[in-house]
Order: C-alpha cells, then sequence, then structure tokens
C-alpha cells in the first residue's frame, strides 16, 4: 500500500503548508509547471519524487525530468505528462499512447482545473490536481491526496488552501 500526494503547476510556489502533506505520504507525484527547481528540491528531501516537466520549465528542469512519466506502483501502470487533456478529450499524441499502452491511470495538469474523471471505453481514471502554485486564473489551490492497495485506487481527498490572492 502507498500513499501518494499529487500536484502541478507549482510556478516556483511551495510553502509549509505543503510540505505538511508531503510529509503525511510515501511519495510525491508532480505534474509539471513546476517552475523554480527549489519546489523538487524541497519535496525530494522529504519523500520520494516523481515529475515531468510543464510548459513553463526550463532546460534545468527538462534536463532533470521527463516529459512523460511511465511506471508501476503496486498493481497500477501510471502515466503522467504536463499536457494531455482529459476524456475523451486527449490530445491526439496523449490518445495515441493510451490507447496503445494501456495506463490504469493517467495524470497531467496544465489546465489549473481539478478533475478526476474515469473513462469507461478507454479503462483508465484520469487525474488532475489542478494547481498548487499562486500563478493563473485559479481562484482555488488544490491538490490530491490517495491511496493505491494493490490494483485498487482509493480513498481519495481534495485538499484545498487558501485563496491564492
Amino acid at each position: 500500500m502507498r500513499k501518494i500526494l499529487l500536484l502541478s503547476d507549482t510556478h516556483s510556489y511551495i510553502d509549509d503548508a505543503i510540505l505538511n502533506h508531503v510529509k503525511q505520504v510515501d511519495e510525491v507525484w508532480h505534474a509539471g509547471d513546476i517552475g523554480h527547481l527549489d519546489v523538487t528540491d524541497a519535496i525530494k528531501k522529504l519523500k520520494p519524487l516523481r515529475c515531468v516537466y510543464g510548459n513553463i520549465d526550463d532546460h534545468k528542469a527538462r534536463l532533470e525530468f521527463p516529459e512523460f512519466n511511465r511506471f508501476t506502483v503496486e498493481n497500477v501502470d501510471v502515466l503522467i505528462t504536463h499536457i494531455g487533456g482529459y476524456p475523451p478529450k486527449y490530445n491526439n499524441r496523449t490518445r495515441d499512447i493510451i490507447k496503445a499502452e494501456r495506463p490504469r491511470l493517467f495524470i497531467c495538469g496544465h489546465s489549473h482545473i481539478l478533475k478526476v474523471i474515469p473513462d469507461k471505453a478507454l479503462n483508465v481514471l484520469h487525474m488532475n490536481p489542478g494547481a498548487v502554485g499562486k500563478h493563473g486564473f485559479h481562484n482555488v489551490r488544490t491538490l490530491l491526496k490517495f491511496t493505491i492497495d494493490g490494483s485498487d485506487i482509493k480513498d481519495l481527498q481534495v485538499v484545498e488552501f487558501e485563496n491564492r490572492y
């Protein structure tokens, strides 16, 4: 059993409130738009990190993290990228990968809109944690916490932070 913290779109922002949630899980997944690498460095000091770069990330982030990150936790096949769309409106590249490789869990960020959508046609669960940083059009900063236990994805929790202003 693994407890996961999923976040995205930090845009160089990290604070003690976010790091307190990092301390409560087994590992952290970041779906891109990191901003300054101080964000990922702070997370890595506390917990293992799986991450992808986003469209605002510079060459340093792109050297450290991939565009797509594919891995298995427990018995769940996971695919993370920053820009991917959502069911059934995946972008072309992501749709082709999901159809060909059939991950159980597809994660992306970019939109700053929290979404958890089961795609019954492709048998994949889509998650977008929204944005936890303070840059962007969103009003509420969000992240997701959940547990992977064997093949089960369960105990999903939405964490909301104060208004971003």
